[in-house]
């Protein structure tokens, strides 16, 4: 019923801007489709009326099972247009924290991001980490988009990735998120398909250290990686001491919701209250132009920009 993360969504200060960057530099080529007007049932999440926006949805044709995922880019067009990322954002504070890309050959495609193309830099390629607790290896770098959100690249080196090709980014492999209770979330996203636990990691990782605030204690890192049996995956991140809540306003530029897939919207809110779950709204249906793009916002543990989506495209 539930497909794991079909999209994550990312909000943008101007859509050519984020076109040059995500179509250009980072592959994802294939427009699913490409939207302006209005977006209902966002009144209880926004405390506002008549939210409008521009919604593209872009995904990549070398899409593949660690690397599924679209993006699902935003433009705030009501009030005064995007909102900015949280200020305090670093990573792990409650909120969207990252978009992760699955990559083939991560050094090469960071280096070509960041030498030739001027992607900023978050974090070097560091190749060959070992993580827990099935000692999966990996490589993993940090760009910027051109707001200031973190777009992470990654290729699990110990898993099963992709046949032999060039060096690519695939899609989005997972979303992270900031919780106040790992184990209540890991619970609640078990009852929406996600049990294959990837990692868990109580460590702090210490090339994040220049991310976080200046005068504030580095926090305790808890970290999890689950995937679901299609789409991408879910990494909750509690961070001890808890830092601010930074989910900022439903449309802020960088990473700021993500749509679990389902076939059918109907069933899968049905399902959503037979566990108990309360939704944001009536389901909605937008007609994007050749498709429709039916969705409904819902609530997790930490009321994170969450949606299920059935698409048609």
């Amino acid at each position: 019923m539930f497909s794991g993360v079909d999209h994550a969504g990312i909000g943008v200060a101007d859509m050519e801007t984020a076109f040059e960057y995500w179509i250009e530099k980072l592959g994802f080529t294939e427009v699913f489709f490409d939207y302006t007007g209005p977006v209902p049932g966002l009144e209880e999440i926004t405390k506002t009326n008549g939210v409008r926006a521009r919604i593209v949805m872009l995904g990549n044709r070398f899409t593949t099972r660690l690397g599924p995922g679209k993006v699902k880019l935003v433009q705030r067009l009501d009030g005064d247009g995007a909102p900015p990322l949280p200020a305090a954002i670093g990573y792990g504070e409650v909120g969207l924290a990252e978009v992760c890309l699955h990559t083939l050959h991560t050094k090469k495609i960071y280096r070509q991001l960041v030498d030739e193309y001027g992607c900023r830099s978050l974090m070097d390629v560091i190749e060959g980490a070992v993580v827990g607790p099935n000692n999966i290896s990996l490589d993993i770098g940090y760009l910027a988009d051109p707001w200031g959100g973190k777009v992470e690249l990654i290729d699990w080196t110990g898993l099963w990735t992709a046949r032999p090709g060039k060096p690519r980014i695939e899609g989005v492999n997972h979303v992270a998120f900031g919780v106040h209770d790992m184990r209540t979330t890991n619970d609640f996203y078990r009852q929406l398909g996600f049990v294959d636990q990837i990692f868990e990691s109580t460590e702090f990782f210490t090339p994040m250290a220049p991310w976080y605030q200046e005068g504030r204690p580095l926090p305790g890192h808890h970290m999890t990686l689950f995937m679901a049996g299609q789409g991408a995956g879910i990494e909750p991140v509690r961070l001890t001491p808890l830092y601010e809540d930074c989910r900022g306003e439903w449309g802020h530029v960088g990473p700021m919701d993500f749509g679990i897939g389902v076939p059918n919207l109907t069933r899968a809110c049905k399902k959503l209250r037979s566990l108990g779950i309360e939704m944001h709204s009536d389901p909605q249906v937008l007609d994007v132009g050749s498709s429709l793009f039916k969705y409904v916002y819902f609530k997790d543990p930490d009321d994170q920009y969450v949606s299920l989506v059935e698409t048609s495209y």
